[in-house]
């Protein structure tokens, strides 16, 4: 896939940190009226469902016989151990822990991408991905107190070594199936198994279908999902995923400032902190290094 202008990757970018920040409260908001495992698995699977709706002119790019090994092990990752244990340890582990211990992804996936890709790695670009982790943890610092479960922390851990995994595969498959599809599929079967398990272990009769809860499965299914993970992969490929994936680091950070101002939650100094620690990550993970050449 071909590189996109600078412009294109910078508007591309902000949009999917926003929608990914702004998409945290609204969820929030949206699980006081719905049980967790059925809300991640039906505005998944919509997600989905809309992609192929819209896509539908285009599919012999579907490819099934040879692609469906590529859509089953994306949505494993991309979708069942990632939105499947994040919600799981979410009701186990203070928000602002899981929070730091899933933003280990970007950190994973700069590693997993120097191992598996053969992208660029040195000293700086590792330090400035752990700056950024830092970022994550200081932003987050209000999210630290509160009962703390071994197992949450477990789930948190196998959340974003699932999801560090399942981009760095993604990356590397991404000359071999059509993105858009490879998103509605991951979506369309994580979303089944989601919802599956939702329908076994909790109750359809307990979903509250008020403006809350419908607003947040819209915006999961237009923008949350179909339209943020779409612009996910077009980022990651045609680009160095250790590099797109540093800004994923400003996620946490839209969270926690549209939670000050919409949902009333305590504003910390450790936000400015935590904003400092992410920009100077993302410079030196995105800084190019200098040619060093010696005039003879």
């Amino acid at each position: 896939m071909r590189e996109l202008s600078r412009a294109k990757s910078l508007s591309l970018i902000t949009f999917l940190v926003i929608v990914w920040g702004v998409s945290w409260p609204i969820y929030k908001i949206a699980l006081d009226y719905t049980p967790p495992l059925l809300f991640a698995g039906m505005r998944t699977f919509f997600g989905g469902l809309l992609l192929v709706v819209l896509y539908l002119s285009k599919w012999k790019q579907i490819r099934w016989k040879e692609n469906w090994p590529i859509y089953l092990i994306s949505s494993v990752f991309n979708v069942i151990i990632f939105y499947g244990l994040q919600t799981i340890g979410l009701m186990l582990t203070p928000s602002g822990l899981f929070s730091v211990i899933v933003y280990l992804q970007p950190v994973l996936v700069g590693i997993f991408a120097w191992l598996w890709l053969g992208e660029p790695m040195n000293a700086l670009k590792l330090f400035g991905l752990i700056l950024g982790f830092l970022g994550v943890a200081a932003v987050s610092t209000g999210g630290l107190s509160g009962h703390i479960a071994i197992m949450g922390i477990v789930f948190a851990l196998i959340t974003a070594i699932g999801w560090g995994i399942g981009t760095v595969y993604v990356k590397k498959v991404s000359h071999r199936t059509d993105s858009i599809w490879l998103v509605a599929f991951q979506c369309l079967i994580g979303g089944f198994v989601l919802s599956a398990a939702g329908s076994v272990t909790e109750g359809w009769s307990n979903i509250v279908w008020n403006g809350p809860y419908l607003f947040g499965l819209i915006f999961g299914t237009f923008l949350g999902i179909s339209a943020s993970w779409v612009v996910y992969f077009t980022l990651v490929n045609s680009g160095d995923a250790g590099k797109v994936a540093s800004y994923t680091f400003l996620v946490p950070l839209v969270s926690v400032i549209c939670g000050t101002l919409f949902l009333h939650e305590p504003f910390s100094m450790y936000l400015l902190l935590g904003l400092a620690l992410i920009a100077v990550s993302i410079y030196l993970v995105n800084r190019k290094p200098k040619m060093n050449s010696l005039a003879s």
